[in-house]
């Protein structure tokens, strides 16, 4: 838990998230290559690329590889929140205060970012001698807040009041109306002042990650949606070692706006990487993804005890009682009856619990990347996730044990040979 809560806090964006995971990588001897070079790829060997600094993928190849075929555990590194604008800064009335012109990315719970120390993250693009550079970069201090308009002048505020992202939501930086935003990012990242051509950066809250509850059985943080499966999935895929497999760690960028960019789990990056890992093997790209399977990894809704009536009657799921196996006869998410008995009997062996979770039939859901994914390369695939409550807030909360639960059933799913047969059977070895 303390590894996990660690990466949290210093993950505030999909930057600083797969910067992280690259780390972890190369310190368990994966091979950083570009996607624009060709790769001398063995059995046996460590692999990973970067798309975007924000998106990242890994290949785990099995020694024996006569039967072979892509295991793939795919999260997602983004989250919703708020990102500043170009020219960003707004002068406030009566000639005073500074504010950071944002705008809302995905679907944000707004009302939590009130009263809170808030900092900066993402990413600077410099200009170099050659063309340009992306930095990363993290504020890392209590640099701005979103103060709330006080009871007495809005009698409303706690009656389902409704907030407007460009009015209610500016967050105050400095007195002075004046203030340089540029020259204070410049003065931070160390940078000469006409370096900085533009930025990529976000809000985030400044409260570090806790363990709470009265026998510590919850933990909360910022960017638990999806932070908690692209570690947990990364921890498992670092431990598991199948010689018959090609396994693959993939986390992607944007799911939190449908995916729809080039680091998205809606593009090439996953199809074109499974297509140079194979070929580059020497193998038969169509016949190993004709057996391949995916599982996408993205957190659950628990059951709230305070909107028991948001939950289905019989497919609702609760923190700390094992895996989730998401369904939706949309197609929301992939899960189907085969899919899922494939997975349930893995963690059935491991002894790993899980859970089943649908939306009530009034209520939409929200969807994930395996759908998406699946356009590009369709493989078996099921969506599963952890329980947690309070999604897309700045600070959302979890169940302890569920983190193991996860690590150990994505463990066994990458420990296990997934074959089909051609009857149209998949056999587990």
């Amino acid at each position: 838990m303390n590894d996990l809560l660690s990466f949290l806090y210093n993950s505030p964006t999909a930057f600083q998230a797969v910067d992280n995971i690259a780390a972890l990588l190369k310190e368990n001897g994966f091979q950083e290559y570009s996607e624009n070079e060709t790769v001398a790829f063995k059995k046996g060997g460590k692999y990973f690329t970067t798309r975007n600094q924000s998106s990242i993928l890994a290949f785990k190849v099995g020694k024996d590889l006569k039967d072979a075929n892509f295991h793939i555990a795919a999260s997602h590194s983004d989250c919703p929140g708020f990102k500043l604008k170009p020219n960003s800064l707004k002068s406030g009335p009566h000639g005073v205060f500074a504010q950071l012109n944002t705008e809302v990315y995905g679907g944000a719970l707004l009302a939590p970012w009130f009263d809170r120390p808030l900092s900066l993250a993402g990413r600077l693009i410099l200009r170099t001698e050659k063309g340009v550079q992306s930095r990363l970069f993290d504020m890392k201090k209590n640099f701005c807040m979103i103060p709330s308009l006080a009871i007495h002048m809005n009698r409303e505020a706690n009656k389902g009041y409704s907030y407007n992202p460009q009015k209610d939501l500016l967050p105050i930086v400095a007195m002075e109306k004046d203030f340089d935003l540029n020259a204070y990012l410049v003065r931070e990242a160390g940078i000469e002042k006409d370096q900085l051509l533009g930025y990529d950066l976000y809000l985030y809250p400044r409260q570090e990650p806790v363990v709470w509850g009265a026998e510590d059985e919850f933990f909360a943080s910022h960017h638990i949606d999806n932070l908690e499966c692209a570690y947990t999935t990364l921890k498992a895929f670092l431990e598991a070692d199948k010689k018959t497999n090609i396994n693959v760690y993939a986390c992607f960028d944007n799911e939190e706006v449908g995916s729809l960019t080039r680091q998205g789990a809606d593009s090439d990056f996953l199809v074109r990487n499974l297509e140079k890992v194979a070929n580059g093997l020497g193998l038969s790209y169509p016949e190993i993804l004709a057996g391949s399977m995916m599982l996408s990894c993205d957190n659950a809704h628990s059951a709230h005890p305070n909107y028991p009536e948001k939950d289905d009657p019989t497919n609702h799921v609760i923190m700390n009682k094992g895996i989730v196996i998401k369904y939706n006869a949309n197609q929301s998410y992939t899960s189907d009856a085969l899919s899922s008995a494939v997975f349930r009997l893995i963690c059935d062996k491991a002894k790993v619990p899980y859970q089943f979770y649908t939306n009530r039939s009034d209520i939409r859901g929200g969807s994930t990347l395996g759908n998406l994914s699946n356009a590009q390369v369709s493989l078996l695939s099921l969506d599963i996730g952890c329980a947690q409550l309070a999604m897309h807030s700045c600070y959302e909360s979890a169940g302890m044990k569920d983190v193991q639960y996860m690590i150990d059933g994505v463990r066994a799913y990458y420990n296990t040979h997934v074959s089909l047969t051609k009857d149209g059977s998949y056999h587990l070895s």
